[in-house]
C-alpha cells in the first residue's frame, strides 16, 4: 500500500515537471516570434517585453508551485503521514 502511494506521488511530480518544461518552452518559442515581430515591425517601440513580463510571472509561480516540495517537501511528508495515521485510526 506505501509503495503504491510513494509510486503515485512520484508520477504527480514527474506529470508536474513534464507540464513545466512544456510551458518553458512554449514561453521561449512564442515570446521569440513576438520580439520578432515587434523588431521587424516597429522597432522604434517595444512592447514585447510587457507580455514577457507578465507571462513570465506566471512562469515562475508554476515553477515554484512545481518544485516547493524541494523546500518544504519534508513538512509537507509529514503531514501527509500524520494524516494517514490518523485515517487508519477513524477506520478502526
Amino acid at each position: 500500500m506505501e509503495n503504491e502511494i510513494i509510486y503515485r506521488r512520484a508520477a504527480v511530480r514527474s506529470a508536474m515537471q513534464r507540464a513545466f518544461y512544456r510551458h518553458v518552452m512554449i514561453y521561449i518559442v512564442v515570446n521569440a516570434l513576438l520580439v520578432t515581430f515587434n523588431l521587424l515591425k516597429d522597432p522604434n517601440h517595444l512592447w514585447f517585453q510587457w507580455g514577457m513580463l507578465g507571462w513570465g510571472i506566471g512562469l515562475l509561480v508554476h515553477g515554484l508551485n512545481v518544485y516547493s516540495y524541494r523546500w518544504f517537501g519534508s513538512s509537507r511528508e509529514r503531514m501527509i503521514q500524520h494524516e494517514l495515521e490518523r485515517q487508519k485510526h477513524q477506520m478502526k
